[in-house]
């Protein structure tokens, strides 16, 4: 994986999760019936990763980053489909522990791979360059999301972010192509 492939993955799922968050927490409200459940909601989410962490940083420097972040994309990409469905709330409590686990394993891996390729003289412009176009993306998602929700349901905005979230996952192990491929 290059780092410009890494970066437009990282835009992609930013999109993909940016345009579901704000209105994840109305359908949350819709499932629940009090404030504390919604709070449970996302203290099992937080409390699933922190949990997660260790483990998945084991794993991150055997399996390798890109076979993780395939499987975040993948795995959210079910979950999202799962979603609008969710209509009891220890449905919601379950995606959430699954969205924990998936939280882990994207933001361990997206950390490994910055550490891994940036330049350690560099390292601070080349991650800020790496913050713009992902924050770029995340932004034009959450303004584009609020338009697509006035003409589709909110459900439908989370089948887009599932096939966004399934493309990213394919295009993050895409094999690079090297010199020697060029020259055949």
């Amino acid at each position: 994986m290059n780092y410009k492939r890494f970066i437009v993955y990282q835009g992609t799922i930013g999109m993909a999760s940016s345009m579901i968050f704000p209105f994840y927490i109305l359908m949350l409200r819709n499932v629940g019936n009090s404030y504390s459940q919604f709070g449970w909601a996302y203290g099992l989410f937080a409390l699933t990763a922190a949990i997660c962490y260790p483990i998945i940083g084991k794993i991150a420097d055997k399996a390798g980053d890109q076979l993780l972040l395939s499987i975040y994309s993948w795995g959210m990409a079910l979950i999202l489909l799962v979603f609008p469905l969710a209509n009891e709330i220890w449905h919601v409590y379950i995606l959430q522990i699954l969205m924990g686990v998936l939280g882990a394993v994207q933001k361990n891996s997206e950390k490994t791979v910055l550490a891994r390729h940036v330049v350690k003289e560099t390292a601070g412009k080349e991650i800020g360059n790496y913050h713009i176009w992902t924050s770029i993306a995340a932004a034009a998602a959450i303004i584009g999301t609020g338009y697509l929700v006035d003409f589709f349901t909110i459900s439908s905005i989370f089948y887009i972010a599932s096939a966004l979230f399934a493309w990213s996952g394919f295009s993050i192990l895409k094999k690079d192509k090297t010199l020697s491929e060029f020259q055949a």
